[in-house]
């Protein structure tokens, strides 16, 4: 089985608000609302795949300090297996905006599931809202 790794980001404003990203029409999954990064090239960390997503991506860019790791996906899709770790931001440099054809959405933490998302996405939004309430 093929295996796959990616980074995300779980972008959070000043108004604890996180961004999700639609995946354009013509990709795998199309439609579905995910965490903002991609896939690890060969040799590269998560957090420079990362880096080198958002500013595909989003056109931000994020220091290495910024990013905190809070948790992982690991999950078996039918035809390969996904393993991606995800980073807390809430410094970065630029304003997000869409420079691949997608959409983006402020999502306020408890309404995460309003927005039907990849299966390995669905309990990250079950463990940020828990990481969400216990921050405040």
């Amino acid at each position: 089985m093929k295996i796959v790794y990616a980074a995300a980001a779980a972008l959070v404003n000043a108004d604890q608000k996180i961004l999700l990203a639609q995946r354009p029409a013509g990709k795998a999954m199309a439609g579905l609302w995910e965490f903002p990064g991609g896939k690890i090239e060969p040799n590269e960390t998560p957090e420079a795949a990362l880096q080198r997503e958002l500013k595909e991506e989003l056109n931000i860019d994020v220091s290495n300090k910024s990013m905190r790791p809070l948790s992982f996906a690991s999950h078996f899709y039918e035809s390969f297996y996904l393993f991606m770790p995800l980073y807390k931001i809430q410094n970065w440099l630029g304003k997000p905006e869409a420079c691949e054809g997608q959409s983006l959405a402020w999502v306020a933490v408890n309404e995460l599931h309003h927005y039907p998302a990849p299966e390995a996405d669905i309990p990250l939004f079950d463990f940020l809202m828990r990481h969400m309430k216990e921050m405040t």
